[in-house]
């Protein structure tokens, strides 16, 4: 097989109001030409565990699962080197390219099968990689005897080539081929229980409501092209200056539907606690190292519109700012330690958004969050499978309570990652998120204080999950016998605990000069209140939000049975602030509406139409062909009427 040679791209121009260096072609690295290898070796896996597997399913269901997790430490070992070879370079040479062929053409549009590798790629890449491997090794403990497995690490590899085609492609048409896949296999592993009814409808709720944000995407691609005439990043950083406003926002609204479907922000955010119907490594495959992060590398990466668009820019802050929010209330009234977790993806995702609709101020910040984020939610989604695992698969935390003394090693590793998402000081969360609140207040004290409020209802839901999951008063049933799980489920805990502990340490000071050559250097805004006041404003509403759960969770008797005699904002939250019936009373029921009406014109006009003509002729036929009925006396008698008419005819013409 031939190696394609790498080669490097210049961006030369003045992308989002900072200008992107031009680099030299000849300076390529031998390591950077195995950047096609990062998407191979996972595609391959699931080539093999999805097609071979079809043909000799005994053979590669025993060693199938160590396939798959091969595939994926490999692209990680690939993408480590990558990375510590960029560090190597010079700030101007951080930026690599590598055609691998001329995809399609079609008239004036042509493109490349392209990989751009950069400093934010490379991020991308060792999060996908090395959270997903821990993933992919926990999955062979959590799905030991499921007689499918072999296919679940198919789905798995898939998901994963799919994300890193996305962050890896060069242009926008590259971006759709992994968005897509992306899709596809959150569908297949969403429902990969498909006998659970449902399972099979919440993976067609992500399926159906993802198609309205892809539809955002596809018309901002060609929106572009008819615009720039291309759509490649380099090309489109280096002209986007020349189009007209109204256009960039356009272009910048579309991008932001497509982001809004993908990373579950308002108002294509249904679908998201539903998706907690598959296998749980399938959520934190999801809510840490895939799918929900694409949407923020996708409004990251299209900085150089952004920058141009304030409309669509402020949108994003907009959209942000009520995500985050929404999912912190929705995850306070959830039982399910799953959903819960899944508001609270939903809500720090919004707080990545708001950064990056912050603009340079805010692009590095959204990336450090999301990658602190991946650390502590994939180790609070995999803990909460260890909970599972050791409560005979039930999710439900009023069943719960005093686990700490029963699962020693899942207690800890969870509780390090609640430390960090509720931001205390020096975990990898307080890095992260505080500095999204700090640079949310220097925008605008409005944006500012609903990221304060967001990190205290975080607080709140948090202590609370950990509250009925580990302390309180044990609540389970007397043939339930909690366990802990076995060293390859706990491993990757341990692992992911202590990123979630010092993760933040490794990023802080040094990722917003190692993004600036992407996404511009950080700019910082008069702050209303002095750094060191935000700070301690923060702590202060975070420990309320503590105290309050521990009076309200902690001090009290949990009933087994969630209680029904509750507040109408317990109950919207219940009811995830109804977003299900919002769609259905803006979008389900006035589509069914307009298809019956549409069904009711094409049945009693169009076909009425047709089939009435064809039945008037019909019926006409079927009685002229009463004349023709064989019987020589009737057409005698015939002959006779016609004689006697023309007859009467001559008469009457001759007396006139």
């Amino acid at each position: 097989m031939t190696i394609p040679e790498a080669n490097l791209w210049g961006l030369a121009a003045e992308g989002g109001g900072h200008e992107v260096p031009v680099i030299d072609p000849g300076a390529a690295s031998g390591v950077f030409s195995l950047m096609w290898l990062v998407i191979a070796l996972p595609a391959a896996g699931a080539l093999v565990l999805l097609l071979g597997g079809a043909l000799f399913d005994k053979a590669v269901s025993r060693w199938g699962h160590l396939l798959g997790c091969a595939t994926v430490l490999g692209s990680f070992l690939v993408s480590l080197a990558m990375f510590v070879g960029l560090l190597g370079r010079d700030e101007a040479e951080r930026q690599v390219g590598q055609h691998l062929f001329t995809w399609f053409q079609a008239g004036s549009l042509d493109v490349g099968f392209d990989l751009l590798y950069d400093q934010l790629s490379a991020l991308f890449l060792l999060l996908i990689t090395g959270v997903g491997s821990l993933i992919h090794i926990y999955s062979i403990g959590y799905m030991e005897h499921d007689p499918r497995r072999r296919r679940f690490f198919g789905y798995l590899n898939l998901f994963v080539a799919a994300m890193l085609m996305l962050v890896l492609a060069g242009n926008y048409v590259g971006v759709f081929l992994g968005w897509e896949g992306v899709g596809l296999a959150s569908y297949l592993l969403i429902g990969f229980w498909q006998h659970k009814p449902s399972a099979a409808a919440a993976a067609k709720k992500a399926f159906v409501i993802n198609r309205v944000g892809d539809i955002g995407l596809s018309l901002a691609i060609a929106l572009m092209f008819v615009t720039f005439g291309t759509t490649a990043f380099s090309t489109i950083s280096e002209v986007s200056g020349e189009a007209s406003e109204s256009t960039l926002n356009a272009i910048g609204l579309l991008l932001l539907l497509a982001a809004c479907g993908k990373s579950a922000q308002v108002p294509l955010q249904a679908w998201l606690l539903d998706a907690m119907e598959g296998p749980t490594p399938v959520s934190a495959l999801i809510h840490a190292a895939t799918m929900v992060t694409a949407g923020v590398y996708l409004v990251v990466r299209s900085n150089f519109v952004f920058e141009l668009a304030p409309a669509a820019q402020t949108a994003v802050v907009v959209v942000g700012a009520v995500t985050l929010l929404w999912g912190a209330v929705i995850g306070c009234a959830k039982d399910d330690i799953k959903k819960a977790l899944a508001g609270s993806t939903m809500s720090q995702i919004g707080y990545m958004m708001l950064a990056a609709g912050l603009g340079v101020a805010g692009y590095a910040f959204a990336i450090f969050h999301l990658l602190t984020h991946g650390f502590f939610k994939a180790n609070m989604f995999l803990g909460a499978g260890s909970v599972m695992h050791g409560m005979n698969d039930d999710v439900d935390m009023r069943h719960y309570g005093g686990l700490r003394t029963e699962m020693r090693f899942t207690f800890w590793t969870f509780l390090f990652g609640y430390l960090a998402i509720i931001g205390f000081p020096g975990t990898a969360g307080y890095f992260s998120k505080d500095k999204i609140i700090e640079a949310a207040f220097g925008e605008n004290i409005w944006v500012g204080l609903a990221a304060l409020l967001g990190a205290g209802i975080t607080a709140f839901y948090m202590t609370r999950v950990v509250l009925m999951t580990f302390f309180t008063k044990p609540r389970w049933e007397k043939d339930v016998h909690p366990h802990e799980s076995p060293l390859v489920m706990t491993v990757p805990l341990m692992i992911l605990g202590a990123l979630s502990l010092v993760g933040g340490l490794m990023m802080f000071g040094w990722i917003g000069d190692w993004l600036a050559p992407v996404v511009g250097a950080e700019e910082h805004h008069d702050l209303p209140i002095p750094v060191w006041a935000i700070i301690a404003l923060t702590l202060t509403v975070v420990a309320i939000g503590v105290g309050i759960a521990w009076m309200l969770v902690q001090q009290r008797e949990v009933p087994r049975e969630a209680p029904q005699d509750v507040s109408f904002v317990t109950r919207a939250a219940r009811a995830d602030l109804y977003g299900d019936a919002i769609n259905d009373t803006l979008v389900v029921e006035p589509g069914a509406a307009t298809v019956r009406a549409l069904t009711a014109i094409d049945d009693g006009v169009v076909d009425g139409a047709v089939e009435g003509g064809a039945l008037a002729v019909a019926g006409a036929g079927s009685r002229l062909r009463r004349l023709q009925n064989g019987f020589v006396r009737s057409y005698a008698l015939t002959i006779l009427g016609g004689v006697l008419l023309v007859a009467l005819t001559l008469m009457a013409v001759t007396l006139a």
